[in-house]
């Protein structure tokens, strides 16, 4: 329990460094770069036998990853803070669902789990040495050093990896092109910077990935009558529509004509594999109820991730495709593969 541990030099409450999303890698000298992974980023505390995660928000993770604190736990040296990622490995991605899935009241179920899928610890920072010393203040050059350090000390553990870095601003760039499953992107850090908890002291680029989705049905603005946002659907491997996410960039002056225009292709089912449910936590208002339509209009989108064959966040609306067929949009667009 957090109220037993230890008084450290890094305090439990210590929040971590956050990113601000850029376009582009920078190429002037003292930036480090680092993959960014798909994962629950997380910092470790160790002292005196007692091992705390926390993740960003500051809820302790204990309990979901028992596997990862009986690893932390066996390490031999006595205290020490990292910042990282929990991942859990999916062949050569990472599945970001099988890690939702950790966040279970029932022990039993984590248990379960925690045998079935190990998560492993990828880390990138140190935030307190071995000797109990804060290197907050620290610039990242020496974090780094510390870091590797420790790792030395630690010897070669299953499921704990050293997360790897460049200052070559080209090697970044190879990262991000071959980004997407395990890698869902680059860390930029600057090489005299402090940790500079809680702020968005660094920076992440992402690899702008596009797909051509089938509009299967639309939702109207809350309180509207004007399109709100457009449901996306690919065809699976048997011919079925399946609903895959949304995209609700659609400017408010476009959503009166955007309903005129796609009221005459209303029609069910819209999809007919999987269908929409309710609105996912990213759905800002929008009404749940929506309306089929033909599989007639093409789309391309902006997109991050995928999870469980799913967007994981909203995307953005990038242009209407007439020149592509509704049944060129299959899921063979999504499948790329992360290196190392």
């Amino acid at each position: 329990m957090a109220s037993k541990f230890p008084k450290l030099s890094v305090p439990l409450t210590t929040q971590t460094m956050e990113a601000k999303s850029v376009s582009t890698i920078p190429h002037e000298d003292g930036w480090q770069f680092e993959p960014k992974w798909d994962g629950f980023r997380s910092l470790v505390f160790r002292s005196k036998g007692l091992v705390e995660i926390r993740s960003r928000s500051g809820t302790a993770l204990n309990r979901y990853f028992p596997e990862v604190v009986q690893m932390i736990a066996a390490l031999p040296v006595a205290q020490f803070v990292l910042d990282g990622e929990l991942i859990i490995a999916d062949g050569d991605r990472s599945s970001f669902d099988t890690l939702q899935q950790r966040l279970h009241p029932a022990a039993s179920r984590v248990i379960r789990l925690a045998k079935e899928t190990p998560a492993t610890f990828e880390a990138f920072d140190c935030l307190m040495d071995g000797t109990g010393k804060s290197l907050l203040a620290k610039p990242l050059i020496e974090r780094r050093a510390a870091l590797e350090s420790l790792m030395r000390r630690f010897g070669r553990v299953k499921r704990l990896r050293l997360s790897d870095y460049t200052r070559s601003a080209k090697t970044a760039e190879r990262w991000l092109g071959k980004s997407g499953g395990a890698l869902d992107g680059v860390v930029g850090k600057r090489l005299d910077d402090s940790y500079r908890s809680g702020e968005r002291a660094m920076i992440k680029i992402k690899k702008r990935r596009t797909a051509d989705c089938v509009v299967g049905g639309f939702r109207y603005r809350k309180g509207s009558r004007d399109v709100g946002s457009l449901l996306l659907g690919l065809y699976n491997s048997e011919g079925k529509l399946d609903h895959v996410g949304f995209t609700s960039s659609i400017p408010r002056a476009e959503g009166a004509a955007l309903a005129r225009k796609l009221k005459s292709q209303i029609e069910p089912p819209g999809f007919t594999g999987k269908s929409p449910g309710a609105p996912s936590r990213w759905s800002n208002g929008r009404s749940s109820d929506w309306e089929p339509l033909k599989p007639t209009q093409v789309v391309e989108v902006v997109f991050d991730q995928v999870t469980n064959d799913r967007f994981r966040h909203g995307t953005t609306l990038l242009r209407w495709r007439p020149d592509k067929k509704p049944r060129q949009c299959t899921f063979e667009q999504l499948q790329q593969k992360a290196a190392r």
